[in-house]
């Protein structure tokens, strides 16, 4: 795992929590009735609420971001919003297992796209790790996969959710080299926030008329997989590339499996816990072996 910068806390406590809170996050949804970007928006703005306290200390750097810091954060706000309405929506349509699971193909687009704009390339033995989690995952969810039906309408939207957040996460690397992280995640949800707002706006959702339960339900999203979950992965991009923060995303899968069958009744099989071994094993070789290298650029 390449750093320039050395954490002041053991990265494994640091990915272990947030890999935990992150698993708590399609439990949420499944037990919320409200419109799924009203589920999003709320979670976003929450989450600004609770930040806001300690906002004032980043307003001198706020007016040193340039137009061009400003144009990244944007881009990476909508991204990250166009995440979580597709993946959101699309446990409606499927089952958590399913869903989580393709969100392990996040690393493989980040890297992909880490090669193409900034030039990295890691190791043969970290791709390896990537490739055996990846399957492992893929076993997890397995016996949920469909061709046709509803289930495969949400298949898809997690894969587009993928590929967002995977644009949100590359963004995000450039920007947390200059830009603290906490002012970096108020932005970006803030952002993401206003685009779900316009959406519910658009389709005459209502702001304000649910129960006490799902505003809780709310309360929650932003607390434990967005404050714990979310801005725990945005800090370390200042001491691990993208791919790194990426890779995180391969242990949902088992914690969210498992709470789904705690919680929500849905099956595991002996297949499941094998792969969830497989894939904790995968991950551990990606991070040992992730040394990033960088092409040098040809001229023009």
């Amino acid at each position: 795992m390449n750093t320039s910068k050395r954490s002041p806390v053991p990265l494994w406590i640091i990915f272990t929590a947030g890999i935990i809170a992150i698993s708590f996050s399609s439990i949420f949804v499944k037990l919320s009735a409200a419109p799924i970007s009203v589920s999003g928006m709320y979670r976003l703005f929450f989450t600004n609420l609770l930040m806001l306290p300690i906002m004032w200390k980043y307003i001198p750097e706020i007016k040193k971001l340039s137009g061009k810091d400003w144009l990244f954060l944007i881009g990476s706000g909508i991204a990250l919003g166009l995440h979580f309405l597709l993946w959101m929506a699309s446990l409606r349509y499927t089952s958590v297992a399913s869903s989580t699971v393709l969100l392990t193909l996040e690393p493989i687009f980040v890297l992909a796209g880490a090669f193409l704009v900034y030039r990295e390339r890691t190791t043969a033995a970290a791709v390896a790790g990537i490739c055996l989690a990846v399957f492992a995952a893929m076993m997890i969810g397995a016996k949920d996969f469909s061709i046709s039906g509803t289930a495969l309408q949400g298949d898809l939207l997690s894969l587009l959710g993928t590929a967002a957040v995977a644009v949100h996460m590359l963004l995000g690397q450039k920007l947390s080299k200059h830009i603290s992280s906490l002012l970096y995640s108020f932005v970006v949800f803030f952002v993401a926030g206003i685009c779900f707002a316009i959406y519910n706006g658009f389709n005459s959702y209502s702001f304000v008329h649910y129960s006490f339960n799902e505003w809780g339900l709310f309360l929650l999203l932003a607390l434990v997989p967005t404050v714990f979950g979310h801005i725990l992965f945005n800090w370390l991009l200042k001491y691990v590339n993208a791919a790194s923060v990426s890779s995180a995303v391969l242990g949902e899968p088992i914690g969210a499996t498992l709470l789904a069958w705690m919680m929500l009744g849905e099956s595991i099989n002996w297949v499941q816990i094998l792969a969830g071994f497989l894939l904790i094993l995968g991950v551990w070789v990606f991070l040992r072996n992730n040394h990033v290298r960088y092409e040098p650029q040809k001229a023009h």
